[in-house]
């Protein structure tokens, strides 16, 4: 098996459909939550964990069942078939729902249909990449991802101005793109024709790492806990801090995330390569004092402060103090995300990668559960103050900082056996 950066693109373009649905939903559905139904900040962290609620139990599972799968189609791409078209067209839905559980109808079929596939494409990365390269190839895929985030937050926000279903359209539209490219020129490799019945479990898998004596998996899937924690609870209120605690239009926290997007594409691929050299481990310890930096500078700056404008570029416009922070952040969340997977997957032989590619959405999605709630008890406890989201965020980054220094193992392997 050889590294192919064409075939790593072409894959990437999966990769770039999955970035253009979330960063799509995480910005625009909190502010239809909260302006159009009125709910309130606890409701809404709630309501954005009721997905991953879902995920928690179908995307290990399915994870673990493509590992066994075997058709004409491959291990994975069957997966992708369904659960893209049924998101895209749910997609579609969600701005038009003008009630409340009509809304909930189109938003749990959405989040349904990509527990479903979201793993599948995520593996075959590890599938068709040599371990030695395979932060440089998620790099290459999460850099076409945060093209997705880009186009989302950047043109979302531009759309959304003019029509609030506008940026959902366009997203059902790029995603149907993105997998038919991937359909048609990403192959599945041909080692697989024969499926090990006596292959272990999510379940087993999962007490496997919680009994190791090496403790290297169980820290490290916990340090990816914490991180998610801190990010997916700025993620589900940043748009909302933005325009209730900062006073500013609707528009402008897609925009300000615009910044952090642009900054972790244009680190993505080199954090890869960092890693290659220096080692994965090193590179997430980075990646992890930039983001506590950020954090905590935006906790102790006063709104003031954070809105004041130090530059205009082109692109992404007018960068206030916050902005620059997100670009502090875009670095710190590019050393991390991009190695964090290839040293899950090398934790384990290449027959499980979809299984332990599923572990590590097992832990994410728990800490995309409890990071929105989190967040939206405070927030609520507080007043309804959605500064508080600065609050959470530096602790559980400085938790996942603590648990990596424990980590031994996850670096690129020799052979891609184990």
């Amino acid at each position: 098996m050889k590294f192919n950066y064409g075939k790593i693109f072409l894959l990437g373009f999966g990769f770039f459909g999955v970035s253009v649905i979330w960063a799509t939903y995480n910005a625009f559905v909190p502010l239809f939550l909260a302006n159009k139904f009125g709910l309130n900040a606890l409701t809404v962290g709630f309501f954005m964990t009721l997905d991953n609620i879902a995920a928690l139990f179908i995307q290990p599972t399915i994870g673990a069942y493509s590992d066994r799968l075997r058709s004409p189609l491959g291990r994975r791409i069957p997966f992708i078939l369904i659960g893209a078209p049924i998101g895209a067209a749910a997609f579609g839905l969600i701005p038009l729902a003008g009630i409340l559980p009509l809304f909930v109808a189109c938003t749990v079929t959405l989040l349904l249909s990509m527990a479903l596939w979201r793993t599948p494409i995520v593996a075959l990365m590890p599938d068709i990449t040599p371990s030695k390269y395979r932060s440089q190839a998620n790099g290459i895929i999460n850099f076409m991802g945060g093209i997705g985030s880009i186009i989302a937050f950047l043109v979302g926000s531009k759309l959304y101005e003019t029509n609030q279903a506008y940026p959902f359209w366009l997203g059902s539209v790029l995603v149907l793109v993105a997998v038919a490219l991937v359909f048609i020129f990403v192959k599945e490799p041909k080692e697989y024709a024969v499926a090990d019945a006596n292959a272990p479990s999510v379940v087993d898998n999962v007490k496997s790492v919680f009994t190791d004596p090496e403790k290297s998996s169980l820290l490290l899937l916990l340090a990816i806990f914490s991180w998610f924690v801190a990010y997916n609870g700025i993620e589900a209120f940043f748009t909302l801090f933005v325009n209730r605690a900062l006073g500013q239009p609707e528009s402008e926290g897609p925009r300000l995330l615009t910044q952090l997007s642009l900054i972790f594409v244009l680190f993505a691929i080199p954090s890869g390569y960092l890693a290659g050299r220096i080692g994965r481990k090193p590179t997430i310890i980075m990646g992890l004092i930039m983001m506590i930096s950020a954090m905590l500078v935006m906790f102790i700056l006063p709104n003031e402060a954070l809105l004041v404008p130090l530059t205009k570029l082109p692109v992404l416009g007018v960068v206030p103090t916050l902005g620059l922070l997100l670009m502090l952040a875009g670095v710190g969340w590019a050393f991390i995300n991009i190695n964090s997977l290839p040293m899950v997957v090398d934790n384990t032989t290449d027959d499980r990668i979809g299984t332990y590619t599923g572990m590590y959405y097992l832990f994410s999605t728990m800490a995309a559960i409890f990071g929105p709630n989190i967040n939206g008890l405070l927030i609520t406890l507080a007043g309804e103050n959605y500064r508080m989201i600065t609050v959470v965020a530096p602790v559980f980054f400085i938790l996942a900082l603590l648990l990596m220094l424990g980590v031994k193992r996850g670096e690129a392997r020799t052979s891609n056996a184990s």
